[in-house]
């Protein structure tokens, strides 16, 4: 038997597919072109966490990370894990430009490995099928360790420029891409790639916008600042939170700075953990929202960081009462190694809300 699921995204595109009673609709959308916003398709992570309209449907397996009771009982669903029952609507938390882009998978050249401070590495890839590359700021890619056949996932760092990409990598003791990077990629070496992916990505700034980043979660913000600059700024304010464990993993001032000279509407802050630092804000980044940033309610929030800080960022925007609220925790993280589940990752969020 198949069923008809109508699948409502957030730009007021809506697209039907046909979804077989054995299959999920995640499945049935990816098969019929259409790329829904998912990652670990275990019911773990949360990435593909939509909102069902009408319909009847059964839910496989999923963990509370994932979705809760609560939001279960609303008539939210992980579509990894939703088996129709009957036709049903959907809603997608993403644009339609974003589900309909197959990914491509190119091949690419190293064009240059840079340390920028111990915890952290700059990589450029360059080359024909890099030039014909086309994402939204914000999102990732899949990128092939070479002498393997495994990926790891990282944020796209700049738009790209000249036929060539860059990315922020978290240089992980014995890990599998800071060890190739670090020890043996040489200029001209040939990479693998995969994308664009994911629904992380800057919307239209029709409000004031808050961005919240950790260590190598500065990755997806500078694409995104690298957006506003081309497209001539934004009219709201845009405030950047950055924060790192030490003074020494503290990267890429210098395009802060461009991109404050570029932005009259542009600032940011800059917070460590480390009791000893120099910066004058010590912390993590959630400690340091101040009520200006929030403007009343009136604000578009954008995260990406560790993991840990998923739980207390749900809390605040449980309490908070969203009225749109999309949440995306990587099973595959962008910037940074692929880490065993329930070890720190990178996690994203796009928060649309109206707080109190």
């Amino acid at each position: 038997m198949t069923f008809k699921i109508a699948l409502n995204f957030e730009d007021g595109v809506t697209r039907f597919i046909d979804c077989n009673a054995s299959e999920t609709v995640a499945d049935a959308a990816y098969r019929q072109g259409v790329n829904v916003p998912i990652d670990c398709r275990d019911g773990a992570c949360g990435a593909c966490k939509c909102k069902a309209e009408s319909g009847k449907y059964e839910l496989g397996f999923y963990i509370d990370d994932a979705m809760s009771e609560e939001e279960a009982s609303l008539g939210y669903v992980l579509t990894c894990q939703m088996h129709p029952k009957s036709d049903c609507v959907v809603n997608v938390p993403a644009s339609s430009e974003v589900c309909k882009i197959k990914h491509a998978t190119l091949t690419s050249a190293v064009a240059e490995v840079r340390q920028l401070s111990p915890s952290t590495i700059s990589l450029v890839l360059q080359g024909d099928g890099v030039r014909k590359l086309a994402f939204l700021p914000g999102q990732y890619a899949n990128l092939e360790v070479p002498g393997t056949t495994q990926t790891r996932a990282y944020s796209f760092s700049a738009m790209p420029a000249e036929g060539k990409v860059s990315f922020l990598i978290r240089n992980v003791p014995n890990g599998l891409m800071s060890g190739y990077l670090t020890g043996r990629a040489q200029p001209g070496d040939s990479i693998r790639l995969a994308g664009p992916i994911g629904s992380f990505y800057l919307r239209d700034v029709v409000r004031p916008v808050l961005m919240l980043a950790g260590g190598t979660g500065l990755a997806p913000f500078l694409a995104m600042l690298d957006k506003l600059v081309a497209g001539g700024g934004s009219a709201h304010p845009v405030h950047l939170i950055y924060g790192v464990n030490t003074d020494a993993d503290v990267v890429e001032l210098e395009r802060l700075d461009a991109f404050k000279a570029a932005l009259p509407n542009f600032s940011y802050d800059v917070c460590v953990v480390a009791d000893d630092s120099n910066w004058p804000k010590k912390g993590y980044v959630t400690a340091h929202i101040e009520p200006a940033h929030l403007n009343n309610g009136e604000v578009d929030i954008y995260l990406c960081g560790p993991r840990r800080w998923s739980k207390p960022w749900r809390t605040t925007c449980a309490s908070a009462r969203s009225s749109r609220t999309a949440s995306i925790t990587k099973s595959s993280p962008p910037a940074s190694e692929r880490c065993p589940f329930r070890q720190e990752r990178q996690w994203q969020t796009v928060s649309r809300t109206k707080w109190p």
